[in-house]
């Protein structure tokens, strides 16, 4: 049966009106794998020869230090990247095949998912090094093993149980957030407490049973729940709230353009899809704090992250133009919808999302001048050349948008954050962080700001000319969105 049930699901992908793009991102998947699959056979050795013949500490102990940090941010990556494959196997409860037997294989295929068997990767090489090379004892290496590798299966049943439950993540990210400071500045630290932990698996017979006992039973706990959801209308059922209209007068004077942007302002507070995406574009006003990491204090990479300081907003919002639309899509076009206000409604909500992020990361000018000001060049480029990038890469995103439901995670889901949008970030990446790097190089800080800053500009001056061009693009692919929007 659960042969029968792949093949239904690879029928499935290949038959799939967007089987060349979903081929695509699986390739592109596979390379990423493949990729982090390499980090994860050379990782062991660069620790462990580091721990030994540069600072001269015992590898084990060192692993076992920072692996609480290792464990919140898988825990936090499942949540964000790893998807519940339960929406995609309902359509079978239909047919003649149990319910218990569908859950069964849902778990099943969840076991054999990247993130965890993909730790195995690292965790054998590891295991070997200390048995053959270290000498440490082979039985307290395999129940060490055992012990951390459960801690995986741990967090990816506790996963499943918080799935949509944001404020979770919200408050896992805070807390770290603040026991990484608190090591930081030498206040309390949290890794001591780490080693003690996760290096009993390895000193005392039996402690390793815990994560194994723990896992086990929350993948007891996770059975229960799909089981008691697993139902084919669950989720379809209508909440009964009083409605309410809403109109900001302020807006009518900009017209046509100024109703788009009351919708959408509309849309944003009311949909569950699009505030998520506003919650997450705000998560990137933080995200310039990784220059306080070694890899990213240089011109280049602290562009890329001005870029996505300023612009989470335009890349979690913009990127999705015109799949926010897309449950009314159709009828919308059998209407006299001047597509150029249309798209220029959405510029406003995109320039406007950009403009307070350049006012609120003014708190960077407590990292350094330079770097705001970087910021501030990376937000003057995405206000004149990226915001229209982003406008036209959507006219090639034709992913329908579930306003109903939250954005979880890259793959297979409606709502997912997905390869196309990332590959379609690139030249918005790629370009400003060449010019800044070298202008910078040659010139100084101040003529690199001022490069980002004329390209702003120039794209302000030509904003009608390039509006023109954007809408051609929507027109000619109209029809295939209007397609891709009614088949999925």
């Amino acid at each position: 049966m659960y042969r029968r049930l792949l093949q239904f699901e690879f029928k499935s992908f290949i038959r799939n009106p967007q089987f060349a793009a979903n081929l695509g991102m699986k390739i592109l998947m596979f390379f990423g794998m493949a990729y982090f699959s390499a980090l994860f056979v050379i990782a062991p050795f660069l620790l462990y020869f580091f721990a030994t013949e540069e600072i001269m500490a015992d590898p084990l102990l060192l692993f076992c230090k920072y692996f609480i940090y290792y464990w919140v941010v898988d825990l936090l990556l499942r949540y964000f990247m790893q998807q519940m494959p339960t929406q995609n196997i309902k359509p079978f409860l239909t047919l003649g095949i149990t319910k218990k037997k569908l859950v069964n294989y849902t778990l099943l295929k969840v076991l054999f998912n990247f993130f965890n068997w993909g730790n195995l990767l690292f965790l054998i090489p590891f295991a070997g090094l200390l048995i053959f090379h270290g000498g440490f004892s082979a039985v307290h290496v395999l129940m060490f093993t055992i012990g951390i590798f459960s801690v995986f299966y741990f967090n990816n049943f506790l996963n499943i149980l918080l799935n949509g439950r944001d404020v979770f993540a919200y408050v896992v990210f805070a807390v770290m957030a603040l026991f990484a400071a608190l090591e930081y500045y030498q206040i309390i630290e949290i890794s001591a407490y780490s080693e003690k932990v996760f290096y009993s698996f390895y000193q005392y017979a039996g402690a390793f049973l815990l994560p194994v006992l723990l896992a086990v039973l929350l993948a007891y706990i996770a059975y229960r729940e799909i089981y008691k959801n697993f139902y084919l209308d669950k989720g379809l059922e209508l909440k009964v709230a009083e409605g309410k209209t809403e109109n900001i007068a302020f807006l009518n004077r900009y017209g046509v353009m100024g109703t788009f942007i009351n919708n959408d302002i509309r849309l944003l507070k009311r949909s569950k899809a699009a505030k998520s995406a506003l919650i997450a574009s705000i998560f990137f006003l933080f995200y310039g704090l990784l220059t306080f990491t070694k890899g990213y204090q240089n011109d280049f990479m602290q562009l890329f992250t001005g870029i996505f300081v300023t612009g989470g907003f335009m890349l979690m919002f913009g990127q999705r133009v015109p799949s926010w639309d897309s449950s009314y899509y159709p009828l919308m076009m059998t209407q006299n919808v001047p597509y150029k206000e249309y798209l220029k409604g959405k510029w406003a909500l995109i320039i406007i999302g950009i403009f307070a992020s350049m006012i609120l990361a003014s708190a960077y000018l407590l990292v350094s001048w330079e770097f705001y000001l970087t910021v501030v060049a990376a937000g003057l480029y995405n206000l004149g050349v990226n915001s229209y990038i982003t406008l036209l890469a959507g006219a090639f995103n034709k992913k329908p948008i579930d306003l109903n439901a939250k954005s979880k995670s890259f793959g297979g889901g409606t709502n997912n954050f997905n390869m196309k949008i990332m590959l379609l970030m690139i030249p918005q990446l790629l370009l400003p962080m060449a010019v800044f790097a070298v202008v910078k190089y040659f010139f100084g800080i101040y003529p690199a700001v001022a490069s980002l800053g004329i390209l702003g500009i120039v794209g302000f001056l030509f904003r009608d000319k390039i509006f023109n061009l954007i809408v051609k693009v929507y027109k000619t692919e109209k029809y295939s969105t209007l397609e891709a929007f009614k088949k999925v």
